[in-house]
């Protein structure tokens, strides 16, 4: 069964922002077996301190897809721009705003009230990836 995830890298994101991207760079991608974090400790995009941040069993989810669906929403990083990324699909420059704020919304619709003060946390990051890259 495909399983989509989303990993972050510290090295990766002080790398992003020595370059001007910001260090909110996250990688997501579908494996259609296997483990996720065995697949990025070979050394993705040429970091090997990748942390898998979550995952989610999913049916029937093409990669290519996910990834033009989350292109609507959020940056991508292009593979051929950066020689360091050279042909790193996947990774993502994540906008905080954007997370805060779907954040806000799914918990006022929740509670009929609206939250006091949010802190964005890795796992919600990786939640708004996954809920936007399966549309």
């Amino acid at each position: 069964m495909p399983v989509i995830y989303v990993a972050k890298s510290k090295t990766l994101q002080a790398w992003g922002a020595d370059v001007g991207l910001g260090k909110n760079l996250y990688k997501i991608g579908v494996v259609e077996e296997g483990d996720p974090a065995e697949m990025l400790a070979s050394g993705f995009a040429g970091v090997s301190d990748w942390e898998v941040v979550k995952t989610r069993d999913v049916d029937d989810v093409d990669e290519d897809a996910a990834l033009a669906r989350l292109a609507r929403k959020e940056k991508l990083v292009d593979p051929t721009y950066y020689p360091k990324v050279r042909g790193a699909r996947g990774l993502v420059k994540v906008d905080l705003m954007k997370v805060e704020n779907s954040m806000r919304i799914r918990i006022a619709l929740e509670t009929n009230q609206e939250p006091k003060a949010l802190k964005v946390k890795p796992a919600d990051v990786a939640q708004y990836l996954i809920t936007n890259a399966l549309g």
